[in-house]
């Protein structure tokens, strides 16, 4: 029988990991509406999400390995402190755009800076978790609790959109809260998290050095968890694999292309969303929070309910799935309501839910046991450089052109569905 102080630990854990992903998507789905408010380009919105995923890919590999010498608390309570602080400057900021003491331009220059804390900081977390889960665990019990606790990453990316629009506040006595509410209560709860860490769970400046944290991908509105990070966590790394080993190489290609379609895309449907239904800024938050909850769940559903049905080989994921995506997003780059858009983008997450664990198993079964760790950890970085690029990228044809993003995305999975149809033929069976 588990002891009730491991089930206690492991729910504790599950938290810090959902709060870390909702709150990052909350502020994802209100932010569109915010630049709009506060008179900002369109880019400088997905440049500060951008420079936050850049700094998670390159800081949370480090923080993985700190966490074996100075413990998985210590790196949990520096994760959940980084988020809570980032999401708190990133709050008073944007309210100093609101209520006019300084421009919409300065404010937003500011909200990049606290990103930079949170893309640092906050991704100390999921590696500390996850290894503290991993040394807590039995071998027969370790892939099923990191597997549930990765799926925390893809709840948040459902709930952060879905109540972002229930946090808008209103004033505080002349001071206006407004849309820099989700900011503000997030980091309250990261807060209470972080009390509640630091009380609860046991101190483990010694921590069990036979299990190992991984880095995860970024959480962002689109990257649901596919298993790269548990892979990593639990299986060997005694063969290091490179990117271009012939073996791996094609499905390396593949992730990173058809990850870029899927961020710019996500990226830009808040912008969508506001100009094809001619709706205020503040006022797009709940049309823009149901679609952004249907692509969600369109990607789980698709992971967690069809994928295991259907039995698919991982090039016929692929291929299925570039099919899907291509068509849903050539149709959201068309469509022109609420109803359109929301139905349109769903095809297109279902499509990227069925490609992300596509070209995870794909490049698992590339390769044999001893480097299932090292092709693991390459997947994860993949899925997580796409936020880096690609909602820049997305946003940028957004302003040339409403339509590009998604008929681009569109395209390129057209043509990655020829070079996947040539490419991976001959590397799964």
């Amino acid at each position: 029988m588990r002891p009730p102080a491991l089930d206690r630990n492991f729910a504790l854990l599950f938290v810090v990991m959902l709060t870390i992903a909702a709150g990052n998507t909350a502020l994802q789905s209100v932010l569109p509406a915010l630049g709009r408010s506060l008179a900002v380009p369109d880019s400088a919105v997905a440049a500060a999400f951008s420079v936050s995923a850049l700094l998670w890919v390159i800081a949370a590999p480090i923080w993985a390995n700190r966490s074996d010498r100075h413990g998985r608390r210590a790196m949990i309570l520096l994760g959940v402190g980084g988020f809570s602080t980032s999401l708190a400057l990133c709050g008073c900021f944007l309210a100093a755009g609101i209520n006019g003491w300084i421009s919409g331009t300065a404010a937003f220059l500011l909200f990049i800076l606290g990103r930079l804390i949170y893309g640092t900081f906050g991704s100390a977390a999921p590696p500390a978790v996850q290894a503290l889960v991993a040394g807590a665990t039995t071998r027969e019990e370790r892939t099923r609790a990191l597997t549930l606790l990765a799926s925390a990453f893809g709840l948040g990316t459902i709930l952060g959109p879905a109540i972002a629009p229930y946090l808008i506040l209103g004033g505080i006595g002349p001071v206006e809260i407004g849309l820099s509410g989700p900011a503000f209560l997030f980091s309250l709860f990261g807060i209470a998290v972080f009390v509640a860490v630091r009380r609860m769970l046991p101190d483990d400046r010694f921590p069990n050095l036979s299990a190992h944290g991984a880095s995860s991908a970024y959480p962002s509105i689109g990257g649901a968890p596919t298993g790269a990070s548990v892979r990593a966590a639990t299986e060997s790394h005694v063969e290091h694999v490179g990117y271009l080993d012939a073996r791996v190489r094609a499905w390396m290609i593949a992730g990173l292309v058809a990850g870029h379609a899927q961020a710019m895309t996500s990226q830009a449907i808040g912008f969508l969303v506001i100009d094809r239904l001619h709706v205020a800024p503040a006022a797009a938050l709940e049309p823009t929070g149901i679609v952004l909850m249907m692509g969600a769940g369109s990607a789980l559903l698709a992971q967690w309910g069809v994928i295991p049905l259907l039995n698919l080989s991982p090039r016929w994921l692929m291929l299925v799935g570039l099919v899907l995506s291509a068509a849903g997003c050539a149709l959201t780059g068309l469509a022109t309501s609420l109803y359109g858009i929301a139905t349109a983008f769903a095809l297109a997450s279902l499509g990227f839910g069925f490609t992300r664990p596509g070209f995870t198993a794909g490049s698992s079964l590339a390769v044999g046991p001893e480097a299932q760790g090292s092709v693991a950890g390459k997947v994860t970085s993949i899925n997580g450089a796409s936020f880096v690029l690609g909602p820049s990228i997305g946003v940028g044809l957004y302003e040339a052109q409403h339509s590009l993003p998604y008929l681009i995305a569109g395209a390129a999975c057209v043509v990655l569905f020829g070079y996947a149809w040539r490419a991976l033929r001959e590397q799964v069976g």
